[in-house]
C-alpha cells in the first residue's frame, strides 16, 4: 500500500519504520519543521495537492491539535482513507462526519491507536460499572505524557473519563486541572502531568475510606501507537477496496477491534 504521513516528528519516523517492515510504500512525507520531510510545509492546501501528485492510496496523520481540524477538512475531499492520531479536536466531530458524509471522504480516528489502551478502555468499563453499585467509592484519572506534548488532558485520558461517566451516572462533568476549592460530588477530575520523556501513563482511581483501587496502563514506547496506526490505515484502504467498508462514513479501533 502507497501511504502518505503528514507529521514528521518521532511519531512519523517511527510509523514510516513499521509502515515498510510490513511492506508498505511511504510516498510521501509532510512535516513544516522536519529537515527530511518531502513537503516542508504545514499549509494543508499545499500538502494535499502534494498527497493528490503522489500517488498515496491512503493518508496518516500526526500532527498538532492547532492544525488538525483544517487537515481534516482539507484532506478529507481527495476522497482517500485518511487515518488520524492527533487529539484535540472532538468537539467538531458532528461536523468532521457530516462532511466525510458529503465528500465521500473515509475517516478514521482514535484518541489512542494502541491495542493494549483499547482493552484497558473496557477494562475500566467494567470496573465503573461494578463500583457505580457502592457509592462510598470516588473516582479520578491521572496521566503522564512526555514534557512536549501539546494538549493537556490526553484525548486518552479525557476518553477514559467520558467511559467512566457512561458507567458511573454519579458523575456528570470532567473537571481538568486543580480544582478552586472544594470538589462536587458530580465532579469527575482528570489531572496531568507533563515531565522529561515519558511515552504516556494513564491510572483510574476508585477511592474510599477504607481502600484505594489503583487501574493502570503504562506504554513503554511510542511502537503501539504507530503500529495500531499502520494497522488502522492497512484495515480502513483494504475495507473501501473490497466493499467491506463505505465511503463517506468514520471508524475507530471499537470498528477495527470488533472485526466489522
Amino acid at each position: 500500500m502507497r501511504i502518505a504521513i503528514v507529521g514528521f516528528g518521532k511519531m512519523g519516523h517511527m510509523i514510516k519504520s513499521l509502515a515498510e517492515k510490513r511492506g508498505n510504500h511511504i510516498v510521501l512525507t509532510a512535516d513544516p519543521y522536519a529537515e527530511d520531510a518531502d513537503v516542508k510545509s504545514g499549509d494543508a492546501s499545499k500538502v494535499a495537492e502534494a498527497i493528490k501528485n503522489s500517488s498515496a492510496e491512503g493518508i496518516i496523520e500526526f500532527t498538532n491539535p492547532d492544525v488538525v481540524l483544517n487537515n481534516i477538512k482539507t484532506f478529507l475531499p481527495l476522497g482517500l482513507p485518511l487515518v488520524v492520531g492527533t487529539t484535540g479536536w472532538m468537539t467538531h466531530l458532528p461536523e468532521v462526519k457530516e462532511q466525510a458524509s458529503s465528500s465521500k471522504g473515509s475517516l478514521f480516528y482514535a484518541a489512542n491507536f494502541s491495542v493494549g489502551v483499547n482493552l484497558f478502555y473496557k477494562i475500566v468499563e467494567e470496573a465503573a460499572s461494578l463500583i457505580s453499585a457502592y457509592d462510598e467509592y470516588d473516582s479520578a484519572v491521572w496521566e503522564a505524557h512526555h514534557n512536549t506534548k501539546v494538549d493537556s488532558p490526553s484525548g486518552t485520558a479525557l476518553e477514559i473519563a467520558r467511559r467512566m461517566m457512561a458507567k458511573m451516572p454519579e458523575k456528570t462533568e470532567i473537571v481538568s486541572g486543580n480544582f478552586q476549592g472544594k470538589p462536587a460530588k458530580n465532579q469527575l477530575q482528570v489531572a496531568s502531568t507533563r515531565v522529561g520523556s515519558v511515552p504516556g501513563t494513564h491510572t483510574v482511581f476508585f477511592d474510599s475510606s477504607a481502600d484505594t483501587i489503583e487501574l493502570t496502563h503504562t506504554a513503554r514506547s511510542r511502537e503501539g501507537l504507530a503500529m495500531g496506526a499502520v494497522r488502522a490505515c492497512e484495515w480502513l484502504c483494504s475495507g473501501i477496496s473490497s466493499g467491506k467498508l463505505s465511503k463517506g462514513s468514520v471508524y475507530t479501533m471499537e470498528d477495527l477491534l470488533g472485526g466489522k
